[in-house]
């Protein structure tokens, strides 16, 4: 089953690579971005994702070909205007998506460019990749942001129409090799709130060695005029915004295990 899973990745994957390293094709920039790791941060979304999750917010990034093609040294050039912002609070560049994984040579060598002279890099992915074609793109990032949508394989495919395995395989990999990570948790009334769900995900998330926070995110409802504009069926529209009570009983079931949540 697993070998499956990652041919079926791998095959994903490589159909919908850019031309090449050096070009990729991008959604959008936000310049001075400041939820999306450490600092003052320059965020790149990507375009492409393998997933169809139910409560996505950037549903116009599902599809490679509807994304901008741009040049590695196009966005250094335009990242490089920022270095003091970044230098002043600590930040970066983070690349997000969509799912960049899903262009790996080309995230790789903007992470490269980055690293090289001297800005901090952060990956924010949903682990949705063969292990093997991420490990190249991991060498030039600082830090990883994985997003464990569901720790429940059922509620997790319900989710995001994809299997849950290769996530885990992905943040057993990182804290093996030690790469600093934070947890990324959407809080979804009656979805991901289940107990034993939220159990067994701190419970999963305190044996690995390079958590250095987990982050239970509220789920909402920004993006639902984007489903309606792209003709996609909304399913959670009567779902109601995860309460603040809600996230702080989430928080304190992470911290039970001593886990750094908030």
């Amino acid at each position: 089953m697993a070998r499956q899973i990652n041919q079926m990745i791998a095959t994903l994957t490589k159909t919908q690579q850019p031309l090449s390293k050096t070009t990729g094709y991008i959604h959008s920039v936000e310049s001075c971005g400041t939820v999306d790791g450490p600092g003052i941060r320059y965020i790149i979304f990507t375009q492409g994702c393998p997933l169809k999750c139910l409560y996505c917010h950037n549903p116009d990034c599902r599809h490679l070909s509807d994304g901008k093609k741009i040049q590695v040294e196009e966005l250094i050039t335009e990242i490089q205007k920022y270095r003091s912002y970044f230098q002043f609070s600590g930040g970066g560049v983070t690349v997000t998506g969509g799912e960049p994984l899903m262009q790996p040579e080309f995230v790789e060598e903007l992470c490269r460019r980055c690293q090289e002279i001297g800005i901090h890099t952060v990956l924010d992915t949903s682990g949705y990749v063969n292990l093997n074609i991420a490990k190249p793109v991991l060498d030039y990032v600082d830090l990883v942001l994985l997003d464990i949508k569901s720790f429940d394989p059922a509620i997790y495919r319900h989710l995001t129409s994809v299997s849950l395995e290769p996530t885990l395989k992905l943040a057993r990999y990182l804290s093996d090799i030690k790469k600093p990570v934070w947890i990324r948790f959407v809080l979804v009334p009656h979805l991901t709130d289940l107990e034993h769900n939220v159990e067994g995900l701190a419970q999963f998330v305190s044996t690995l060695d390079n958590v250095e926070k987990v982050e239970v995110l509220p789920f909402h409802k920004m993006g639902e005029y984007k489903w309606e504009q792209l003709g996609y069926d909304y399913q959670l529209k009567d779902t109601p915004a995860a309460t603040f009570e809600q996230v702080q009983a989430v928080i304190q079931v992470f911290r039970k295990y001593g886990l750094p949540a908030e």
